[in-house]
């Protein structure tokens, strides 16, 4: 069973809900349309890589893509929540990485097929260890950043998240139904690019957490 570390303790990973297309830049960037509607799609548990873990890369693809965001832990159930309420449901919040073998997400999307080998492989949703809800003040005002060997890839801010986390929650709650031990990974904004082997990504969201991966 896959876990995460909140508190020094280790708790069980349900499902994992990954929001596409929340920060305009990003959209743009990818040249993609603006949703008008959440994209959700999902990653399996044994996608899941903690910090200090290498990420192998898969050998099916040759264009693999880092992209940085916040990451939630539902931590009770919630069932058609409003999103006034949807944050009393959150257990924690990580900084994480939503991978992309971005060659086959294209192939797949060209071909109208769905992108799941693309954003589920092994590996493909690495996350830090969590800070508890309460530590942290606001989640629509925070910082958080990746360099990659060194260099500011990534620099986001969840002000300019196009649906916020509490409407993320209440959407998801609603379609789908949330329980806890869920995770949510919220977007990611613009600089998302290619990785390879040697690579060294460091993850950073100030006063909160810190994350390394190295990639081989």
């Amino acid at each position: 069973m896959k876990t995460i570390q909140l508190n020094d303790q280790a708790l069980p990973v349900a499902n994992i809900f990954c929001i596409g297309r929340n920060y305009h830049e990003h959209i743009r960037e990818l040249d993609n349309a603006v949703p008008t509607e959440p994209v959700v799609f999902l990653k399996p548990t044994s996608a899941l890589l903690a910090a200090g873990e290498d990420i192998v890369l898969p050998a099916f693809s040759n264009d693999v893509h880092y992209e940085c965001e916040l990451v939630v832990y539902i931590g009770r159930d919630a069932h058609n929540i409003s999103a006034a309420e949807a944050l009393a449901h959150v257990g924690g919040y990580a900084i994480g990485l939503d991978l992309t073998a971005r060659d086959v997400q294209s192939a797949a999307k060209a071909q109208g097929l769905p992108w799941t080998q693309a954003k589920g492989f092994r590996g493909a949703a690495c996350v830090s260890a969590f800070v508890a809800a309460a530590a942290v003040d606001d989640i629509q005002a925070q910082a958080f950043s990746l360099s990659v060997n060194g260099h500011t890839r990534q620099q986001g801010d969840s002000a300019q998240m196009i649906l916020s986390v509490a409407q993320q929650i209440a959407y998801l709650s609603a379609v789908y139904g949330l329980q806890a031990g869920d995770l949510i990974y919220t977007g990611t904004p613009a600089g998302v690019g290619k990785m390879v082997a040697g690579d060294e990504l460091h993850l950073r969201w100030p006063q909160q957490v810190e994350a390394t991966f190295r990639v081989r």
